[in-house]
């Protein structure tokens, strides 16, 4: 037989989060077989988000070879197959963010609010956002896999040798002398076996996850915009046409072309990132739930011509691992408004917790705590266990309330930048926390608010 069945009385691995009833396992013993090598880099980037995508531009635009590896079809994560179509917190940032927000003008790809109070915000046409963003890993020089998701990783002592990936060209192994997890929920370092947080400290629970949609045939009356007062109005609608959606806060919003609108209604609870059977029914049961409610409002005068262009490819998770680095952005880093030396941004937006319980009848919540502008440390952005791995965006090291905060987009990209540079600036086969104030005047140089 080519492999053989073995029971085993055990647990799952760390990896994989325990389930009910699933104290014995069964596992498949496979054969041992050689993976080939396919590359050896400087630098290799897993997860091409925000933060892995401005990783590996940061990096290559230094000179690092650098090797992007993507699961989904497209670059950008929660930006492109993601479907979020808005980026949040971006006073005071500056750099690759203010170039991609520059350059989707040019494309008129971009719809930059001019009210005071949504300043710090853009939203921006997905497709357009797809194309620039091969055009910048193109010109830089970054070597893009996408369709090929990280499986596995060879580690060695304090330091990670390879990565190995599963795609259309089969199982294959990459080498570098660097890596950086930007995969969202902390994969690489949870494959890499690092200590890690996942969810609220006091009971596990995570924030529930939301599916984005594009509509189109929107009611003249909708507000280009959303605020508090539109949320509360578009709940009412769906109320009057026998939906009570399970987001308590849901949002529609114009984008810069033709008639689409950006659409969130849904949330989904309990979604834990490391449970494909979670994701799985909490994706299927969100595109029933946003289709249901779409035949429901062309129902009510006005929104006779409404329908559903698309949903998102992924459901956005709002929590994944937060990885153990050389320092942990805590709450009350926040409500302090902390400073560092190596402080590689200012994040400014407040503690967006969605609520862990549907029952609670609240959509956020700040948790008590109210934001002063802080600095991210470049040491949060370090594994504290292997010395050649670096975070970026969601799972860099914080605690639940700081990660509510920072883990918005406008900082994801501050961070990937952030640790780009920072791989160009280390040597040897590590990253050093030493080089944080160099990373912290690059930023400045680029035009960062510090």
């Amino acid at each position: 037989m080519a492999f053989r069945l073995v029971l085993l009385i055990d647990y799952i691995s760390l990896l994989v989060r325990p389930r009910k009833g699933m104290n014995r396992v069964s596992y498949i013993q496979e054969n041992a077989r050689n993976t080939p090598i396919m590359g050896s880099y400087d630098l290799i980037v897993c997860g091409a988000g925000p933060a892995g995508v401005c990783a590996a531009i940061a990096a290559a635009r230094q000179g690092l070879s650098t090797l992007l590896i993507e699961g989904q079809g497209c670059l950008g994560g929660i930006w492109t197959s993601g479907l979020q179509c808005i980026v949040l917190d971006i006073a005071g940032k500056a750099g690759l963010l203010a170039e991609i927000q520059a350059r989707l003008q040019q494309m008129e790809a971009i719809l930059v609010p001019h009210t005071s109070k949504v300043r710090a915000r853009f939203m921006y046409d997905p497709e357009s956002m797809k194309v620039l963003l091969d055009e910048m890993c193109v010109a830089a020089g970054v070597e893009v896999r996408l369709h090929s998701r990280m499986v596995d990783v060879v580690r060695n002592g304090d330091t990670i040798e390879a990565v190995i990936t599963e795609s259309f060209s089969g199982r294959e192994a990459f080498t570098a002398r660097l890596f950086i997890d930007s995969t969202g929920n902390g994969d690489l370092a949870a494959y890499a076996g690092c200590t890690f947080e996942h969810g609220e400290e006091s009971t596990g629970k995570v924030q529930p996850a939301s599916l984005s949609a594009i509509v189109a045939g929107v009611a003249d009356s909708q507000p280009l915009l959303t605020d508090e007062a539109s949320k509360d109005a578009l709940r009412a609608l769906l109320r009057s046409v026998g939906v009570d959606p399970t987001y308590q806060k849901p949002f529609l919003f114009k984008l810069p072309v033709a008639d689409l609108w950006c659409l969130m209604i849904n949330h989904e609870y309990e979604v834990h990132c490391d449970s494909t059977e979670e994701i799985t029914r909490a994706t299927m049961r969100s595109r029933q739930e946003v289709y249901r409610a779409i035949q429901a409002l062309r129902t009510s005068p006005g929104w006779e011509n409404l329908h559903l262009v698309t949903t998102c490819a992924h459901i956005g998770l709002r929590e994944g691992r937060r990885i153990k680095g050389q320092y942990r952005v805590t709450a009350h880093d926040l409500i302090t408004g902390r400073r560092f030396s190596d402080g590689i941004c200012l994040a400014r937006y407040q503690v967006d917790i969605h609520n862990v319980k549907m029952e609670d009848g609240v959509a956020y919540t700040d948790g008590g705590h109210k934001v002063q502008p802080y600095h991210i440390p470049f040491r949060a952005l370090l594994s504290k266990e292997v010395r050649n791995l670096g975070m970026a965006g969601r799972c860099i090291s914080g605690d639940f309330y700081a990660h509510a905060s920072y883990r918005v987009v406008g900082n994801a990209v501050a961070t990937g930048e952030a640790i780009g540079i920072g791989a160009a600036l280390s040597l040897g086969d590590s990253f050093d926390a030493s080089k944080g104030v160099t990373v912290r005047q690059e930023m400045e140089k680029l035009g960062y608010e510090l």
